[in-house]
């Protein structure tokens, strides 16, 4: 029979075969690992446990899904142990999270995220490509058992979209700390901040914990907190621009309103910009294009680890009145002159 798998025709089975083909049977056609992917039958996430009995009729259509580059870490960092950035029960101890998209290859992302000293990573769900089923995975390089698998919403335009991408995501690596993005055009990839309020709704009352990429808006950052999102996105400036905080003040409002913790996430270009996101308060911040578009990736990624834990000190520090005229360093009394 025919069925399509990840938008392709696929012929299961055996001719004149009586039994019933189960996704197990399917995948094992296909030569993928039940233990490596997350399927949707029909537009219903089947959970792994029951691949071996879901039975799949003629017509049926099936997404198999896997992480692409786009528990709890054990990663060496560095950093004040008294100084732990905690997220929906989890505490970590380095307040860079990065993404793993754009790298030329595996080995780049893994020898980068190593430098960031990030312990959180996001992921996108993206098709198996069912053609080469042997291809590398992130999974080989990137290890889920060291580093905390972020799944994100990245390219989802609509709620419903968002929440199947999730979905899939839970049933793939477990994960319920997710962060949510839902985007509103495809060329400055603005938030949709009505879609994303109607998505996290929809997950929430799934039992994810969410974190949320928003608008630099504060009612829309407060609005998000009180529905019971775990952290809050703002961006800094649209994605991949590498423009830097272009909003300092909003992101200080947002994050003296909120007693969950705030991130920049989105338009950081170097590490001053990373390090000007720490002094405003924020609780981290989140980056791919700028670490993974640099001419040498895994320098940056240093150079970005250093500068968020020099932008937080700063923060605890507390900087120096600014004022409108000078002020003497060295004392006056005793001048000979």
């Amino acid at each position: 029979m025919n069925i399509m798998v990840n938008g392709e025709t696929v012929t299961v089975g055996q001719p004149g075969e009586m039994s019933p083909v189960t996704l197990v049977d399917v995948l094992r056609q296909l030569q993928l690992d039940p233990a490596r992917v997350a399927v949707e039958h029909n537009l219903e996430v089947v959970p792994r446990q029951m691949f071996p009995s879901a039975a799949v009729q003629e017509g049926d259509r099936l997404e198999v899904v896997h992480f692409i580059g786009g528990g709890s870490g054990g990663v060496e960092t560095e950093g004040d142990e008294t100084d732990l950035l905690h997220l929906a029960g989890r505490t970590f101890r380095s307040r860079l999270l990065v993404g793993t998209g754009k790298y030329r290859d595996f080995a780049e992302t893994a020898a980068a995220i190593e430098a960031s000293g990030a312990e959180i990573v996001t992921v996108a769900v993206r098709r198996v490509n069912i053609s080469d089923p042997r291809a590398p995975m992130l999974t080989d390089y990137v290890d889920p058992r060291r580093y905390t698998y972020l799944p994100n919403t990245a390219g989802c335009y609509t709620a419903e979209d968002a929440v199947r991408t999730l979905r899939l995501a839970r049933e793939a690596g477990g994960w319920n700390l997710v962060k949510l993005e839902v985007l509103s055009d495809e060329k400055y990839l603005w938030p949709n901040n009505q879609e994303t309020v109607r998505a996290a709704e929809m997950l929430i009352r799934d039992g994810f914990d969410v974190m949320v990429y928003t608008t630099d808006d504060p009612h829309t950052c407060r609005l998000l907190e009180s529905m019971g999102c775990v952290a809050i996105m703002p961006l800094a400036a649209p994605i991949g621009s590498g423009l830097g905080v272009r909003n300092p003040f909003t992101i200080r409002m947002i994050v003296e309103q909120a007693k969950v913790p705030v991130l920049v996430d989105a338009g950081v270009g170097t590490a001053s910009d990373a390090a000007i996101a720490m002094e405003l308060g924020c609780d981290g911040v989140l980056m791919n294009t700028a670490i993974a578009s640099a001419s040498d990736p895994v320098r940056m990624a240093t150079a970005m680890r250093l500068a968020i834990q020099a932008g937080r000190l700063a923060y605890r520090a507390g900087r120096m009145p600014r004022k409108a005229f000078a002020s003497a360093s060295s004392p006056l009394d005793g001048t000979f002159f």
